[in-house]
């Protein structure tokens, strides 16, 4: 069939593929699979049962809920009714919340869980035009709060009177409809409702279709990334359903290694973050195992390096390179791939730049991350490297219909099938950011080389002018220092001031291995962090990565927090992006100091 709506996606996924194992659930300590011919059913149970509740063409509808199944229907029975969802990430408070809702102007709101429906009863009062509030897990006893399990009730007990007109609605939209108001994670002011409209995500999924080889029924992926965030959305999900490959929900992001042996999954789309601290606990097992142990694998590691530039760059491999890489594969690198469950294909990466150490790392290991790039508005891919065209440092070339060009001053615009419509009531947002002409501002800094390959320097408001007039881009520093197994993140300051410092937040767990190992006494972790002897330690780090920038790139003074940066705290985005502005803001004083005590010496 015609593939030009999500609402396609669906019944091409029900009707063509008809995957017996289309989702997969943790139940009972073992995963099992839902075919599509129950995911079909069932959601068209949802929307009907969404019908029943007011739901109309045009009507949005918030859904706040980690991954699982009942996201999903909750999704179609939404879509199928010509409705807009419009996902909130569960890590929001009450008030961030409640404008969502208001801006949007949804009328109905799916909820996950109890702590999900506790924060919307926290706002109930305030939104007069709410309807109902569904929970997808447990038996609500609260006024105008009905079960997941009502939900389809009230659907089944119309379907065979109503699921033809139901189909027919479904297949009536068009792909210039809106699908979906995504609101972004706003560092800066209210956040924007970015209007996607079917036609945007199709073209996304279609392109992703032509680039990555995968599907036909024997495929799986493990879903963990918010359903919320378009990324995950795009690529964990409807590409999934198109190409007919079975979704497994992680149970939780701590969950993910042991689920990945569970499933045993060909793909896994994920951000930087997780692969850095992969690396970074494989390095770390390397480095405490025994003399032998950790000459084989620093010894394969650099076999493996060499015989992947080779090969990326389609150079000739000597013979003795070859075999060397062979034995490193099968001593080292095929433990590894255990880990992942055995038949992983590839990772996917987006969100934030990808270091290529690590990037080259993986792909010595048999296991390749693809790094692609865009943004929410952008449905969100604008390009992508795949596996017979990668370059690593870049995020590939353009996806089909996708055009881009570099502005004289380094930012990045794209145009194509991809970009939103615009911004849900901000006409003056969307005037910035998308011309007369169709060409989207990224508001992100970088340059095409001649190959058609795209690199990301930095975002354009976080590149960091000196009082020097230097221009340094923080994340290529930010992401060298993070390799360190000491640390977990660094964030660079010096917009407007006379050199580079930064706030380093320590790898708790090595660092209190390292305490432990020299005797170091601590009541708490404020305590250590402020320990001579750890300054020491991490001023020795700093001096290590200065060395290799140049002198109005290095970091002069630091300051070690004593906490992880994390969303609910207000210091990270869902997506795992440094909220910046946040940050300087928080620790102001702080940061003040560091400036203070450099000019008093």
């Amino acid at each position: 069939m015609e593939v030009r709506t999500l609402n396609d996606i669906f019944f091409r996924a029900t009707r063509e593929n008809k995957n017996p194992k289309a989702f997969q659930r943790k139940v009972h300590g073992n995963y099992q699979g839902i075919s599509a011919e129950t995911f079909e059913r069932q959601a068209i149970q949802a929307a009907l049962g969404l019908q029943k509740l007011g739901l109309r063409p045009g009507d949005r509808v918030a859904l706040i809920a980690h991954n699982r199944y009942e996201w999903a229907l909750s999704d179609f029975g939404i879509l199928l009714s010509a409705g807009i969802n419009v996902p909130i990430y569960p890590t929001l408070l009450p008030e961030q919340i409640l404008y969502i809702i208001q801006n949007s102007g949804s009328n109905l709101v799916i909820c996950s869980d109890n702590e999900m429906l506790q924060k919307v009863l926290q706002i109930r009062h305030q939104l007069e035009d709410l309807r109902e509030i569904i929970l997808m897990d447990g038996s609500p006893d609260e006024a105008g709060v009905m079960s997941f399990e009502q939900l389809l009730e009230l659907g089944e007990s119309q379907y065979e009177d109503r699921k033809d007109a139901l189909e027919e609605l479904a297949l009536s939209v068009q792909p210039d409809q809106a699908c979906s108001f995504i609101y972004t994670s706003g560092t800066t002011g209210d956040p924007k409702g970015v209007i996607l409209r079917h036609g945007n995500i199709v073209s996304n999924v279609k392109g992703a279709f032509g680039k990555f080889p995968i599907g036909g029924g024997e495929d799986s992926c493990l879903s963990f990334l918010p359903l919320s965030h378009i990324f995950e959305r795009m690529a964990g999900y409807y590409f999934m359903l198109y190409a007919d490959v079975s979704i497994a929900y992680a149970e939780s992001i701590d969950t993910v290694p042991q689920n990945l042996i569970e499933v045993r999954p060909s793909i896994m789309v994920s951000v930087p973050r997780l692969y850095e601290k992969m690396y970074a606990r494989i390095l770390d097992a390397a480095l405490s195992g025994s003399f032998i142990k950790k000459q084989l694998f620093f010894w394969a590691k650099k076999k493996g390096e060499q015989w992947a530039e080779k090969a990326i760059n389609g150079e000739e491999i000597s013979g003795g390179l070859n075999f060397a890489y062979g034995i490193a594969a099968k001593l080292v690198f095929s433990k590894l791939k255990t880990r992942t469950g055995g038949r992983l294909k590839f990772f996917v990466s987006g969100g934030a730049p990808l270091n290529s150490e690590i990037a080259k790392f993986f792909y010595a290991a048999g296991l390749p991350i693809l790094e692609g790039y865009g943004l929410t508005e952008t449905s969100p891919v604008i390009t992508a490297n795949t596996l017979e065209e990668i370059r690593l440092g870049s995020v590939g070339k353009p996806f089909p219909d996708v055009e881009v060009k570099i502005a004289e001053d380094g930012e990045i615009f794209t145009r194509g099938p991809h970009v939103m419509q615009g911004y849900y009531k901000d006409e003056e947002a969307t005037r910035a950011a998308l011309g007369s002409d169709g060409w989207f501002a990224t508001g992100d800094v970088g340059a095409i080389d001649n190959d058609g390959f795209l690199s990301i320097l930095d975002r354009k408001k976080d590149i960091i002018v000196t009082a020097g007039g230097k221009n340094i881009a923080p994340q290529p520093i930010e992401n060298r220092f993070k390799m360190d197994k000491f640390l977990s993140e660094c964030v660079l300051i010096g917009d407007k001031r006379n050199f580079i410092s930064a706030l380093l937040v320590p790898n708790f767990e090595n660092l209190l291995r390292y305490a432990k190992e020299h005797d170091i006494i601590y009541t708490s972790l404020t305590g250590l962090v402020a320990d001579p002897r750890i300054r020491n330690l991490y001023q020795r780090r700093v001096d290590k990565y200065n060395a290799e920038l140049a002198r109005f790139e290095q970091v002069k003074q630091f300051a070690l927090l004593d906490k992880e940066m994390t969303i609910d705290g207000g210091e990270l985005t869902p997506s795992m992006k440094v909220k910046r502005n946040k940050i300087e803001e928080r620790y102001k004083e702080l940061i003040d100091s560091l400036y203070e005590e450099a000019a008093a010496k």
